[in-house]
């Protein structure tokens, strides 16, 4: 029984000492982002590029199935009540407060985040990054911080496909196939939603944005420089995030209501 309470008391030590690290690590990343802004702004719109439109055809796919499934459930709860116009309010509230930023949070871990997570770990098990800093680079500035901006800015845009194409898929099951009133289907959105919902959705795609990319490129440069570490970092990166973005919408939702 001892020994089990020294293990979790070792493991909460070590919890807290990476915890803080992190935030040592993000604090230092925030330190050097205004510089690559000025001087290396290319460097962010490839990132950008690399995070953010490369992962739209996997965020469009979803997100109109995604929408097709809530029109069809909607129109099937809803005609209990006869309600079945309020379709596109159901799914206009779901896709921009909830499964908008969260499906593609999960969808930007599992593309984007794997990516970043296993090119900066080859990179130091390649001797990359040493290489950098022999030649007086740093490698933070010059590889980890273009990465992290690229993934915040990415994150909203993608949330925002996310919820278009999730709406386009809802009105095309709704309207065209169940026959819903197209007028009644945006009428009713339109006069539902406010301001406060569509910025919960903002901020919620905001700080999975950070959260997301700051984990990649912490296990990333964090990783074990070997074909096994740089294999455990990816799959942290996926874990922690998924884990981390549960989490953070559940408070961000608290917060809100």
């Amino acid at each position: 029984m001892t020994g089990i309470f020294r293990e979790i008391y070792y493991t909460f030590l070590d919890f807290l000492e990476t915890f803080g690290a992190l935030q040592l690590f993000f604090l230092r990343l925030l330190a050097n982002s205004p510089s690559i802004f000025v001087r290396r702004f290319r460097l962010v719109v490839h990132q950008v590029y690399n995070t953010g439109a490369l992962s739209l055809v996997i965020i469009m796919v979803c997100g109109l199935f995604v929408g097709g499934v809530l029109g069809l459930q909607g129109h099937s709860n809803l005609s209990r009540f006869n309600a079945e116009d309020s379709v596109g309010t159901f799914a206009a509230f779901s896709l921009l407060k909830e499964l908008g930023p969260v499906v593609t949070a999960l969808l930007f871990a599992g593309r984007a985040g794997t990516a970043l997570a296993s090119e900066i770990g080859l990179m130091k098990a390649t001797d990359q990054l040493s290489a950098m800093e022999m030649m007086a680079i740093n490698p933070l500035r010059r590889v980890l911080v273009p990465r992290f901006l690229g993934g915040v800015i990415a994150m909203p845009l993608l949330a925002a496909v996310f919820s278009m194409t999730g709406l386009l898929g809802a009105h095309v099951v709704a309207v065209s196939l169940l026959g819903v009133d197209p007028g009644a289907f945006w009428q009713q959105m339109q006069t539902s939603l406010d301001l406060r919902d569509v910025s919960e959705g903002i901020i919620k795609s905001i700080v999975f944005g950070i959260v997301g990319s700051l984990l990649a490129v912490w296990e990333g440069y964090n990783a074990i420089p070997t074909a096994e570490g740089v294999g455990r970092a990816t799959t942290r990166t996926v874990v922690i995030t998924a884990i981390s973005v549960l989490i953070l919408d559940f408070m961000i939702t608290a917060i809100f209501i």
